[in-house]
């Protein structure tokens, strides 16, 4: 009799109920439950300001995929992330993967920060972004009424903003958007 196979990590993720979002972060298996309301709204409002002007060109220059949750594998099956948004000039990806595996670095993330993935997202994922060259990430964090910009330096993070409440910003690499905070929290 030969001994049961072992799911692999990517197939363990695969399997998770469809109320959770799995990750493969430095090579374990992180899940999570889906996001709140309060997460799922500023996600949806701010990606929907940015889809508009960059993604359909509506008042914008265009020329990126910006899409919601996308599975990017920095290395196929192995090493995983599900941000909250992810961009990518379409100069560097003409043409989008067929299936739901992104394998092109993206070039801007964004992740929505709550109680239970702030750290997770802060001190496990952003090293991993710079490890694989993201350009930019935006940290937002709804409760706290918060956006943090970074830049990746060399392979270090530079934090290129910090604006919180109802400010009205201008961050790379969206610099023709005016974006009111104000828009995410209500």
């Amino acid at each position: 009799m030969h001994p049961a196979l072992k799911p692999s990590l990517y197939e363990q993720l695969e399997a998770l109920p469809g109320g959770l979002t799995g990750e493969i972060l430095n090579g374990q298996l992180h899940s999570q439950p889906r996001p709140a309301w309060r997460h799922l709204r500023v996600e949806s409002t701010l990606g929907s300001k940015i889809h508009r002007r960059y993604d359909e060109g509506d008042g914008g220059p265009g020329g990126w995929w910006i899409v919601v949750e996308p599975e990017v594998h920095f290395v196929r099956d192995l090493e995983v992330t599900v941000p909250d948004l992810g961009g990518w000039r379409r100069a560097r990806m003409p043409i989008p993967p067929e299936d739901h595996r992104i394998e092109v670095v993206p070039d801007w993330i964004c992740e929505v920060l709550s109680p239970s993935t702030a750290s997770k997202d802060r001190e496990i994922k952003m090293p991993i972004y710079a490890k694989y060259g993201v350009a930019h990430i935006w940290l937002v964090d709804p409760a706290r009424r918060t956006l943090e910009a970074y830049a990746l330096d060399d392979d270090s993070w530079r934090q290129t903003a910090a604006a919180e409440g109802d400010q009205m910003v201008v961050l790379a690499p969206f610099e023709d958007l005016h974006l009111e905070l104000a828009s995410l929290w209500s």
